[in-house]
Formats: C-alpha cells, structure tokens, sequence
C-alpha cells in the first residue's frame, strides 16, 4: 500500500465519520430552536471554527434522511418572498440524539483507553510520566452547560475518576519500583563500602 492510498483511506474514514458528526450537530442544533438549512451549516462551521465546513450538497442529504427516518420534521415557510424549509426535531429525534451522544461518549473513552494501551505497549511510554492524548468530544462547542446535565456526563465523570484512579495505581508501582531500586542500589553501596574496608 502506497502513502497516496493510505492518506485517500484515511481521507475516506474521516469524510465517513463527519458525516455522523454533521448529523449529530445538526439534531443538537434544531434540539435548540427550528433552524432552515442555511443557518444550520453557518452554525456548524461557526461554533466548530471551521473544523466542519459543510456544504449544501453535504447538509441537504442529512436533512432529508433526517427528515425521513422522522428524527426532525420540516415546514415550508415564507421569508423575504422565498419559500423556506424550517426545519425542527421532534420527540423521536431527541431520544435518538440523547442515545447519540451517550454512545459518543462511551466511544471516546474507549478511545482514550487504546491510546494509553498504545503508548504503554507500542511506545513504551508510562502514562504517569508522559500525559496521554485525550480525545476531545466533538460535540462541547454545540452543547450549551445547562444541556449537558445528563447521564451521559454522569457517565463522563465515572470515567475520569476510574481514569485517576488507573493513574494513582500505575504511579504508586512506578513509585514503588523506584524505592526498591533505591533500596538495592543503598543495599550494593554499602556492601562495596564494607567489603572495601577489609581489604
């Protein structure tokens, strides 16, 4: 497999895995206030900085499954003499939005446990010592604080306490192989000192 194959595929899981960002985002941002396609993809590119730059030919699809599989609903509207599609989520939407980002979370910690696997393993990296990448949520610049009180960040802050606690253990044994080191290193020194005075 040549470097151009390898950069098109991961170029190909990327596009893959926006697309299910975009959806998200895109329930999330209706999840708020009924929003036309428009203002949906300047919301997204604004609240991402440009991360996600999504396109017409990239939103409209996701609109209209979304619309379909009855997760939003779509009404046409007159603004400025043009006929408009407004579009809002519906109940069935918010169940599969909350389900959504439960499931992102689970994925990001699951995530971030390979890459310390990875670093330790592959690298050879202790992550007591060197801090291990953490893969951020997608969706923060979207959720606004008071939306974000869910199980899902219940679940979150489980996490992240198992997490310190995995590093409080990985450091008292790396504290622990450090004092036994110290010990037998004392243990060599003074028996070079004692065996050098009788001779």
């Amino acid at each position: 497999m040549t470097i151009d194959t390898e950069e098109k595929t991961t170029a190909n899981w990327m596009k893959e895995a926006q697309k299910g960002y975009i959806r998200i985002a895109v329930l999330i941002l209706l999840s708020k206030k009924p929003s036309h396609g428009y203002e949906i993809m300047k919301e997204i590119k604004d609240k991402s900085r440009g991360f996600y730059s999504p396109t017409p030919g990239g939103v409209y699809p996701i609109l209209r499954d979304l619309e379909k599989t009855e997760y939003i609903e779509g009404e046409w509207r007159k603004l400025n003499n043009r006929d408009i599609k407004t579009y809002r989520i519906t109940e069935k939407g918010k169940i599969i939005l909350k389900n959504a980002i439960m499931k992102q979370s689970e994925i990001a910690n699951n995530i971030n446990r390979l890459f310390q696997e990875f670093t330790r393993d592959v690298l050879n990296i202790e992550s007591a010592t060197v801090p291990i990448p953490v893969m951020p949520n997608p969706f923060a610049a979207f959720l606004e604080e008071e939306t974000r009180k869910t199980a899902a960040d219940i679940e979150d802050l489980e996490n992240q306490g198992k997490h310190i606690e995995q590093h409080i253990k990985m450091m008292r044994e790396k504290l622990k192989s450090v004092n036994e080191k110290i010990a037998e290193s004392k243990r060599r020194n003074k028996e070079k000192t004692e065996t050098g005075k009788t001779v």
